[in-house]
């Protein structure tokens, strides 16, 4: 492969490449990653994000915006304008790849794209959230034309090739950016929330599950949640935190720096994720490689590989409160389940080191080749 590599294009091309989001840092650690490998790496964002996002402090691929507008709907000059950009862009590409990061991309480059450059599809959600959006229609349109179709579970790629008639699945689970030597100790009294604070990360259900834990736990101590992030939802979360009698405990920490990330999950006992729908929620993998246990809502399979239930962590039913504070509350209560968990959770997300993600790649680079 080595000989093979030199000279590959591999494109990764986004709706918006640096807003805070999943599909983003996978998108710069994976370019970051390949570029290391010898790739010539060239991420684009078709819109400007509206408060970018740094993901990686000294890049070894190119980066590219075309519209200097956010995510939007495009008027007849600004698809022209696209398509001139796009169009100058690809032709400076030698042969390669081009990674179509969500149906939205798919449907707006696929007709854009020279033979040489060779296109995959992604879809960083799970089956259950495509089956109820406009998604599932899309990736059953257009992901049977590329190359591979790319989901990031096998129960996915599974449903996918089943319900959308897709005869070129294939499966990548999303890489963690990096592997800690340290791990959390596990004693400190903090529940952490880490995401955008917008509607479909449901922070109201996890404060009304804290506050009832808080309840059930004897003593509830000191115990805080910290919900990391920024967004829309910031003053009615606020309003629920004292709606609940704990705004003294939620701890509203604003957006933090990847780089600094580490931190916070060495300070942390317990993440909890709330979420409506998730994917392969990159904060559970993340958490668990610090060795600090996770509770969440049980809405993919992506989580499901993640945090295997009573093993490396604790599930709770979709949108059922009080199971998730039942679980918290037993987290809480005891530092020694804490710290089995925490220890089981370590072990399992190796499998997403980045090393071993990008080999994946490769792999797939690699039959797309023959």
């Amino acid at each position: 492969m080595i000989g093979r590599r030199k000279g590959r294009s591999v494109l990764f091309a986004c709706l918006d490449a640096d807003t805070l989001g999943g599909i983003q840092r996978v998108t710069h650690t994976v370019a970051q990653g390949l570029a290391e490998r010898g790739y010539d790496v060239h991420v684009v964002g078709l819109h400007r994000a509206g408060s970018p996002v740094r993901y990686v402090e000294r890049p070894g691929y190119r980066h590219h915006v075309i519209h200097r507008t956010p995510v939007g709907g495009l008027s007849w000059p600004d698809g022209l304008r696209e398509r001139r950009r796009l169009g100058r862009l690809l032709r400076e590409l030698g042969p390669g790849f081009a990674v179509l990061t969500s149906p939205g991309v798919v449907s707006r480059l696929l007709g854009l794209l020279p033979r040489r450059l060779l296109p995959i599809g992604q879809y960083h959600g799970s089956y259950e959230h495509a089956r109820g959006s406009w998604h599932l229609g899309s990736v059953r349109r257009h992901y049977g034309e590329l190359e591979k179709a790319v989901f990031l579970s096998e129960e996915d790629a599974r449903l996918f090739s089943e319900n959308a008639l897709l005869p070129n699945t294939w499966v990548i689970p999303n890489p963690l950016p990096v592997w800690p030597a340290r791990t959390a100790t596990l004693t400190g009294l903090r529940v952490l929330g880490v995401g955008r604070l917008e509607g479909v990360k449901r922070f109201d259900r996890l404060i009304s599950a804290f506050a009832e834990a808080r309840r059930t736990v004897h003593p509830a101590g000191d115990w805080e949640l910290h919900l990391i992030g920024e967004g829309s939802e910031l003053g009615r979360l606020g309003a629920h935190a004292r709606a609940c009698g704990v705004a003294d405990r939620v701890v509203f920490r604003g957006a933090v720096p990847a780089a600094e990330m580490g931190r916070e999950y060495l300070a942390g006992s317990v993440l909890a994720l709330s979420s409506e729908h998730e994917g392969l929620p990159l904060v559970l993998g993340e958490a668990a490689s610090y060795g600090v246990p996770c509770v969440a809502f049980d809405v993919s399979r992506g989580v499901r590989s993640l945090v295997l239930d009573g093993r490396t962590g604790l599930l709770a039913p979709p949108a059922d409160v009080p199971a998730l504070a039942s679980a918290l509350a037993g987290l809480m209560a005891s530092e020694r389940e804490r710290r089995r968990l925490g220890t089981a959770a370590r072990v399992h997300v190796e499998a997403f080191r980045l090393d071993r993600v990008l080999d994946r790649w490769e792999t797939l680079f690699e039959q797309v080749l023959r």
